[in-house]
Parts: C-alpha cells; sequence; structure tokens
C-alpha cells in the first residue's frame, strides 16, 4: 500500500565515494549493496525505510563542454567542473549508467562499461533492496535530454523528437535546452517502452517522473494505465513543475505528487525571510488549519490538491535545494550564506536549537498522513559544504544550495558525521517505527481526527482514532499547555528522546517546551516490534 511508503532518496555514488563508508567497492552499484560497511545498503536497513529512490541511473551524460573554452560549441561560464554529477540529462533510456559499473571511468574520451557488466550489477542491486524488502524507485527524466553532447534524436528527426518554436528552435520550459515532444507517436512510444522494460528486465517498482507536467496528458494516462497492468501496486510519482505547477492534476490521474506546500508551511520557503511553522512562523497563507490540512493528507476535501493521501508525497529535503539540516542552519542564523566553513565535522555537528528544530521538523513529518519522503542524511542534519578540489570555484567552503556538478565530498555522504549527530539519528529511526507501528498515522480519514482548538498558537494538537494524541509548539518562546483526554497516557516521543516502550505516563495535563512535539499512546495501546 502506498500509504505505507517510506522513501529514501539517494545517489549510487554518493552513498559509498567517501572513505569513511567503509565499502570495499566505492561510488558503485556493487559498493552499495556492500553489506560489511558504515554507509550504503547497512545504513538504509537500519533506519528502518521500506523503499529507496535512485537519482537518475540510465546512462547519462556525465560530461559537459570545457569551462570557459571559447572553442567549446557553446561557451560555458557556469559549471567550473564540467560535470553533471546528479544525472538529469539522459542519452540512453534503456541502459544503465555505466559510471557506476565497476569498471566505471568518468574521463572525457575515455570508454567506459563496454563488457556490460553495469547491466548485471545494477540487476544484483535490485535483488539486494528486495531481499530487505525494499523497494526501488527510479528517478526519470524524459521531459528533456542533454544538451552538451551528440543526442541521437538531434541527428535523426529534431522536430519528431523535440518542441521547436516556428524559428525552429528548441523550446525549453524544462530549463535544459530542449522539451522533448512527448505527445508524438514516436516519442510517446519510446517512453512507455522504455519504462516497462525497466520494470519487466530490471524489477524496479515505480518510478519519479523529473517535471511530471512536460509529459502531455495522454502520454500520462498511458503510462499509468501499461505500468499497472504489469503492476498493480507499481509506484509513481510525479515532480508536479514542468510549465506550471499541477499536483491536483496528477492526482485526478492517480498520480502522487511532491506536496511543496507541505514542504514549505513546515519549514518555509526561504531559509533568509521566509521561514515556516518549525521557526514559530507562518510561511505565506499558512495557519493553523493549514497545518490540519497537511497532517491530514493535504485532502481537496479540505483545501488541498488531492483526492487521495497516498497521493501527497510529504518531504522537508530533497536532492533540490538546501538540504535541511543546512535550511534550519541558516535560518536559525548559525550559518551566513555567505560565511566560508572551515572545519566541516564543527558545522556538521547540530545541538541546542538546531537539534530542536530538526527533531520538530521530524516529528511533523512522520507523524503525517501521505507516503512520507527522505533524503540521504536528512536524518542527521547532512550539510553541503563545496569542496576545495583545485577547481576554480568561487563559493569554496560555502554552503550549497544546487550541487548537480559536484562529484566530490561536497555530495559524498561522511558518516563520521553521522556518528556526530547519532542523538537526531536514533530520533528519526524511533519516529520510523512508530510509524511503522501504528497504523493510525497511514490510514485515517480526517473524520477520525479531533484537533485541539489552540486559538491563535502557532500549534497544533489533536487526539487520533481516540488512542493517539500528537501535539507539535511551533513557539520558539513559548511553553503550549494542554489538556489531556481522559486516562493515562504513554510518551512515546518527546523533545528528548524516541521510547517505543513509553514508560512514562502522563494524565490530565501536559506542557510542551517551545519548538518541540510530542506523541501519546493510551494505556494499553503501547506496540513495540
Amino acid at each position: 500500500d502506498q500509504n505505507d511508503l517510506i522513501i529514501y532518496e539517494m545517489h549510487v555514488r554518493d552513498m559509498t565515494a567517501h572513505s569513511s563508508s567503509g565499502s570495499s567497492i566505492p561510488g558503485t552499484y556493487r559498493g552499495l549493496i556492500d553489506p560489511e560497511q558504515k554507509g550504503g545498503i547497512a545504513h538504509i536497513k537500519e533506519m528502518g525505510v521500506n523503499a529507496v529512490q535512485i537519482l537518475p541511473a540510465q546512462d547519462f551524460a556525465n560530461v559537459e563542454v570545457p569551462y570557459k573554452d571559447k572553442s567549446a560549441p557553446i561557451y560555458n561560464t557556469w559549471n567550473p567542473y564540467a560535470r553533471n554529477h546528479w544525472g538529469y540529462m539522459t542519452t540512453f533510456f534503456f541502459a544503465p549508467e555505466t559510471y557506476y559499473g565497476t569498471d566505471g571511468a568518468n574521463t572525457p574520451g575515455v570508454w567506459n562499461g563496454i563488457d556490460g557488466r553495469a547491466v548485471s550489477e545494477f540487476k544484483d542491486m535490485v535483488k539486494a533492496f528486495h531481499r530487505e524488502n525494499i523497494a526501488v524507485i527510479m528517478d526519470v527524466v524524459y521531459n528533456h535530454v542533454s544538451n552538451y553532447d551528440y543526442h541521437p534524436f538531434k541527428y535523426i528527426d529534431r522536430e519528431m523528437y523535440f518542441r521547436l518554436n516556428p524559428k525552429g528552435n528548441y523550446i525549453a520550459h524544462s530549463g535544459c535546452g530542449n522539451d522533448t515532444k512527448t505527445e508524438h507517436s514516436a516519442m510517446r512510444k519510446l517512453i512507455l517502452e522504455s519504462v516497462k522494460y525497466w520494470m519487466t528486465e530490471y524489477h524496479v517498482d515505480g518510478f519519479r517522473f523529473d517535471l511530471g507536467n512536460l509529459i502531455d496528458p495522454v502520454t500520462r494516462e498511458l503510462i499509468i494505465a501499461e505500468l499497472k497492468t504489469l503492476n498493480p501496486n507499481v509506484i509513481i510519482l510525479a515532480e508536479p513543475w514542468g510549465n506550471g505547477y499541477d499536483p491536483a492534476g496528477f492526482s485526478d490521474m492517480g498520480w502522487a505528487s511532491f506536496n511543496d506546500q507541505f514542504r514549505n508551511g513546515v519549514k518555509g520557503q526561504n531559509p533568509i525571510d521566509d521561514l515556516g511553522f518549525i521557526f514559530g512562523s507562518w510561511q505565506g497563507k499558512n495557519s493553523q488549519k493549514s497545518l490540519q490540512r497537511y497532517v491530514t493528507g493535504s485532502l481537496t476535501q479540505s483545501g488541498g490538491q488531492y483526492i487521495n493521501v497516498a497521493h501527497s508525497v510529504n518531504y522537508l529535503e530533497s536532492h533540490d535545494d538546501h538540504t535541511l539540516g543546512d535550511f534550519i542552519r541558516i535560518g536559525s542564523g548559525q550559518v551566513d550564506e555567505n560565511d566560508r566553513i572551515s572545519d566541516r565535522l564543527e558545522n556538521s555537528l547540530v545541538e541546542n536549537d538546531q537539534l530542536t528544530l530538526n527533531k520538530l521538523a521530524a516529528l511533523f513529518l512522520l507523524t503525517s498522513q501521505g507516503t512520507t519522503f527522505l533524503h540521504a542524511g536528512q536524518e542527521w542534519a547532512r550539510s553541503k559544504v563545496i569542496s576545495d578540489t583545485n577547481v576554480p570555484d568561487k563559493k569554496i567552503g560555502k554552503i550549497d544550495h544546487n550541487s548537480y556538478e559536484k562529484d566530490n565530498e561536497t555530495n559524498w555522504l561522511n558518516w563520521d558525521e553521522k556518528e556526530l549527530n547519532e542523538e537526531l539519528v536514533s530520533y528519526y529511526k524511533g519516529l520510523i517505527q512508530i510509524r511503522k507501528n501504528y497504523p493510525e498515522f497511514r490510514h485515517s480519514e480526517p473524520e477520525d481526527y479531533e484537533f485541539v482548538n489552540l486559538g491563535k498558537k502557532i500549534a497544533v494538537a489533536y487526539a487520533l482514532d481516540n488512542n493517539i494524541f500528537v501535539a507539535m509548539n511551533g513557539d520558539y518562546k513559548k511553553s503550549l499547555k494542554l489538556n489531556l483526554p481522559v486516562g493515562d497516557w504513554h510518551v512515546l516521543a518527546d523533545a528528548e528522546r524516541i521510547d517505543l516502550e513509553g514508560e512514562r505516563t502522563l494524565s490530565e495535563k501536559v506542557s510542551l517546551p517551545p519548538t518541540s512535539g510530542m506523541i501519546l499512546i493510551k494505556s494499553g495501546s503501547v506496540k513495540n516490534r
């Protein structure tokens, strides 16, 4: 059931490329599933998630045009690394990325992947996740192709594969130089055959479609119809952007999509001047009613965008933009976005206000109805500091919010940081287990909620199914005093820790400190498995 999904977004190479991972084959499909390591599949299992979403791993254009080379066909002033690390520039839609094979290379002019081992190694990766009951979701890019290579579509038939303006130039609502003509029968067939191939040949469980709104509606309808014939439980997620933002339209078609309103309302849209609930602020037009809507699944009947709670992909961090940890570092004033970080581990440590902000964000996310989505390293407030690699990047040492081009320690997960912030990691693990233990957080209807009237307080509190009581206080100055429903209540989570046994009990009243949350379970209903 998609309501039960707890998705962990990750980049194949980043999970093991750092020396701290302990992987025997770092940066590869094989390395990712090496069980004897700190990182990779060992960590993913430890967290308790049940799905991984892999950043693009269809064979893509790793190398971009040389930096400031006047002889190049395009003069590159924006990417001193001349690389594409994230993979959102697909070249071959039926082949796995060869750089992640054990013979992988990323050197211009050097062949790699000749013996095809990336195919078997990708399949082995999927099998390894499936053995652990972890679904595999591929992030796929069909809305544009690389603008910096000799892509076959450009030489077979531009008018067939691309949307062109009256002058014959590429239309680029994707922001990537060209948009594919998904409405043409040839491109539509390619998309459908490609996704079906990955399901039947590689046995992946679903897809996240990049800039899904650039795929025409007819093709979208065919995607979900044909994939459901292969697997009725196929996972189909959309980034609901691309020439507009339309999560409601995707929901009407049966697609899930990423809930940006949830993200912005809970944490904010900009760490400089547009903060959200966890900082004690109402972002945009958000209010207590908005928080109630997010908690119950952002359904249309409550003014939301989805006809099914499973269609709301609730998230606070993804590969795009600042990590949640860095958003909080900047939003709380600990770090200025123009600061140069000299000690990365010191910057990574989260204590005091930062720790409480991260915990409150995690508690809100993991107690809300919908599909839950985490990004790798979110559980220890991962920071992306631009590494010095002798590339002429003027922002070395600063916090990054768009690290698409950096195949270096800016993106590689440093597993020493996990140990540094073990308290936060344990908090996430505990919340994930609570979500799995109590189906009320995944399968409740709006009428199962009884919200407490809190007036104008920046807070939300509710009883769920007369069995669970949750309260979250976004005010950073004042405690929140509440009367509890009748009975004895076990404390599963508070500002300090997770206690799956619920050894501490409360009755009648409770006081929540500033910037904190609490999960209570009625006496006799504690589950710990």
